[in-house]
């Protein structure tokens, strides 16, 4: 029998209701999370978990394994010589994009001060920064005191966001802290208005940094 069958029945609310069937498949703890991370491209299972601090080994191979069933992920093996396993988001687990960013404009309000518990990562604020550049197409680097981020800004498919440096040479680089980046995802600030009160250094030739140097 495969490691799929294997699996527990999913838990359904049975209710004829497209949000209903949503959430029987996207509704359980912390499977938009992993979503949130292999917005990324393709990570390996030890990687997930380094990035969501609290979950559970138990939890994240439990839900990973859901996803690969619900046809959210996919898992395959990299080529020497990585070898590795990793896990990636099919067409339909990267739509869940449009659901993210939603809910996280939603939730601005929700965000307050940082706790003392709160951990963070550099690359959680790739989703506010994706919606701040809402109608761009771009090739963005972000520098944070907690590390470095790029964002492939209006890509319409492949990774959305990854860490450290871009790839390449970027069309802008945005050198910013956190506070600053904090009151863009809270929604208190736009991000040429930061730019103007110069809270966001700019640099690079492209269109995007160009537009941004002279808002």
């Amino acid at each position: 029998m495969s490691r799929l069958r294997r699996m527990s029945p999913r838990r359904s609310y049975d209710q004829y209701c497209s949000a209903a069937r949503a959430l029987d498949v996207v509704g359980d703890r912390w499977t938009l999370l992993i979503v949130r991370e292999l917005l990324a491209g393709p990570r390996r299972y030890t990687d997930l978990h380094a990035d969501l601090p609290g979950v559970s080994t138990d939890v994240l191979a439990s839900r990973l394994k859901d996803m690969e069933r619900d046809g959210l992920a996919t898992r395959r093996r990299l080529p020497p010589p990585g070898a590795a396993f990793v896990y990636e988001l099919t067409g339909r687990g990267r739509e869940l994009l449009a659901v993210l960013q939603a809910l996280g404009e939603w939730g601005q309000g929700e965000l307050g001060e940082r706790r003392p518990t709160d951990a963070v990562r550099a690359h959680w604020f790739a989703l506010p920064l994706l919606r701040a550049l809402e109608g761009e197409s771009a090739v963005v680097e972000v520098h944070l005191e907690e590390g470095d981020f790029h964002l492939f800004v209006g890509a319409g498919e492949g990774p959305v966001y990854g860490d450290g440096p871009a790839p390449a040479e970027p069309d802008a680089r945005l050198v910013l802290d956190t506070a600053t980046c904090t009151s863009l995802a809270q929604g208190e600030l736009t991000l040429r208005d930061a730019v103007r009160a110069g809270r966001v250094q700019v640099s690079g030739e492209g269109a995007l940094a160009k537009g941004l140097r002279e808002a």
